[in-house]
């Protein structure tokens, strides 16, 4: 069973690592800081109100991790996720346990009503972790978000509150 929890300082080495170890998995779909100067700016991102950054770790590997951002309250109760597994803890489960982890952590702990991966359509490995954590796909934006210097059209994917 994975561990989740927040990412902290002392997940740099492991972390840029295994970024850097896993930038073919990666590529083209994110961009995971693979050195101390970028990882420091990652870790920076999250304040534990409106950005929360977690690992999923097994056995004290790191294995992945994901992100939830963006939170806002008031009447929205919403934040956006962001994910990536390691190489080599791909296509295990271990994902798709850490998530369901931190969509639970996010309706019952954090009070939001939705969460929303928005996934390049081609990422097929994303979209069936998403499909399997109970997210529904909503809609199209083109050229959503710049991802390695390009603009990339995303599939919206969300998944509310019961």
């Amino acid at each position: 069973m994975p561990l989740i929890r927040a990412v902290t300082a002392a997940d740099e080495a492991a972390f840029t690592a295994a970024a850097r170890a896993s930038r073919r998995l990666h590529r083209p779909w994110v961009q995971p800081p693979c050195d101390a100067e970028a990882f420091a700016r990652y870790l920076a991102r999250f304040d534990g109100v409106a950005h929360h950054g977690f690992v999923v770790e097994l056995q004290g590997e790191l294995a992945g991790a994901i992100n939830l951002t963006h939170i806002v309250m008031g009447a929205l109760r919403s934040g956006y996720l962001g994910y990536f597994a390691f190489r080599g803890f791909e296509g295990c489960g271990l994902m798709t346990q850490g998530l369901e982890a931190v969509v639970r952590h996010a309706f019952r702990h954090l009070g939001l009503h939705r969460v929303e991966a928005n996934i390049q359509p081609a990422n097929t490995a994303s979209i069936a972790l998403a499909r399997r954590c109970g997210f529904q796909l909503e809609g199209y934006s083109p050229r959503y978000l710049k991802i390695a210097g390009r603009w990339r059209d995303h599939e919206r994917w969300a998944r509310v509150k019961a």
